[in-house]
């Protein structure tokens, strides 16, 4: 084996590629400008030495936290208390960020929920992974914080939105199945057509409420849809007076079919049965807080007492009655059917201020004076 001569010496070296120590330490402007990058990120960040004690966040894992913990101190994460997703304690060496540093491992997308100072409950997502050096030896770690407090919002939303649906449409569904069964008539097609119509009455009801996204319906609203087939242009055939009222779903749909009825007894034999005839809804407050519904007829033909309670009349009272623990009382008087509907109900935006109304038919005559 020859020998490398001194001399030579020079030579190989010039030909090597020298070898630099390898320095893991960042100095101290990179540091700053890693830290100024880490600040401006949207999500909660932060890192912690091989033992676990904070050394970094960011003013996002400062927000989340609500508290701003002690770096070099403080263990783990900077949460003033945190819980599992079902509400158990989560002590501080057994988070996210704990695991991965003891088990040496990444953890990717572990749900928790810190609890801030002020109480306030903040969902997120957990991303910790070990920091190694050149050896491979665990030096720290860094963790990510994703809130996801919005998507919980909507989680329940959907859920509670589901529990609302299934809860209506079992209610419409009662409603649908009780219209059927105290519908009769002479004939097929009669029974048809009643059917019929108290079924769109209610499908009226529930458009109005989907169109206020199931708050309530409008009153105003609700009464003028069921007679609007029966205005004509010039002439005042209705009159609807009362200030604004919006009636909860299960209310809306039970004046919905009885708003119904009443019209379909008018159209056949009531005031809207001939050309000159009218007809005054009005409501208002009653002294004891119950909303108290008024439907006067006036100039159709003679009224008499019915020898026995119509089918309309039965729906009416079952709907007021057993749906709405209300009141009805129906007067046949010669001039018209009045109907006074009295039910305690839940309205808003506007509260109808007390108020005394008096109901006067087209005549003049004084039919019927309510305090309200």
């Amino acid at each position: 084996m020859s020998q490398v001569r001194s001399s030579e010496l020079p030579t190989l070296k010039e030909g090597l590629e020298p070898v630099r120590p390898r320095n893991l330490a960042l100095d101290e402007d990179s540091e700053k400008r890693l830290h100024e990058l880490l600040h401006a990120l949207p999500a909660a960040v932060y890192t912690t030495d091989a033992s676990g004690r904070i050394t970094f966040y960011n003013e996002a894992a400062a927000s989340l936290w609500g508290c701003r913990p002690k770096l070099d101190s403080d263990q783990w994460c900077g949460s003033w208390r945190l819980y599992w997703p079902d509400g158990s304690p989560l002590p501080h060496d057994l988070c996210p960020m704990a695991i991965a540093l003891k088990e040496s491992r990444a953890i990717n997308g572990q749900e928790a929920v810190a609890e801030r100072p002020d109480g306030t409950l903040v969902p997120f997502i957990a991303y910790p992974s070990p920091l190694r050096d050149a050896s491979g030896a665990i030096v720290g770690a860094v963790n990510m914080l994703v809130d996801i407090s919005e998507r919980k919002r909507k989680e329940e939303h959907i859920e509670l939105l589901a529990r609302e649906v299934d809860h209506r449409s079992k209610n419409l569904l009662s409603l649908v199945l009780a219209t059927v069964h105290l519908t009769q008539a002479d004939s097929p097609d009669d029974l048809k057509k009643a059917i019929e119509g108290r079924v769109r009455a209610l499908a009226n009801a529930h458009t109005l409420l989907a169109q206020a996204r199931w708050v309530g319906a409008d009153l105003h609203k609700l009464v003028a849809e069921e007679l609007r087939p029966y205005y004509r242009q010039g002439e005042p055939r209705m009159t609807i007076k009362g200030s604004k009222l919006v009636l909860e779903p299960e209310p809306a749909q039970a004046i919905a079919v009885a708003m119904h009825e009443l019209t379909t007894n008018a159209v056949k034999y009531g005031a809207l049965s001939v050309p000159t005839g009218h007809v005054l809804v009005e409501w208002g407050r009653a002294a004891d807080g119950r909303v108290v519904i008024l439907w006067v007829e006036a100039g159709g033909p003679p009224v008499k007492p019915p020898d026995r309670r119509g089918f309309g009349t039965i729906v009416v009272d079952r709907m007021i009655r057993d749906q709405l623990s209300g009141e009805v009382r129906f007067d046949w008087r010669r001039e018209g059917l009045v109907c006074e509907i009295a039910m305690t109900a839940t309205s808003s935006p506007n509260q109808l201020s007390r108020h005394r109304a008096e109901t006067v038919l087209s005549t003049g005559s004084l039919v019927s004076r309510q305090q309200f």
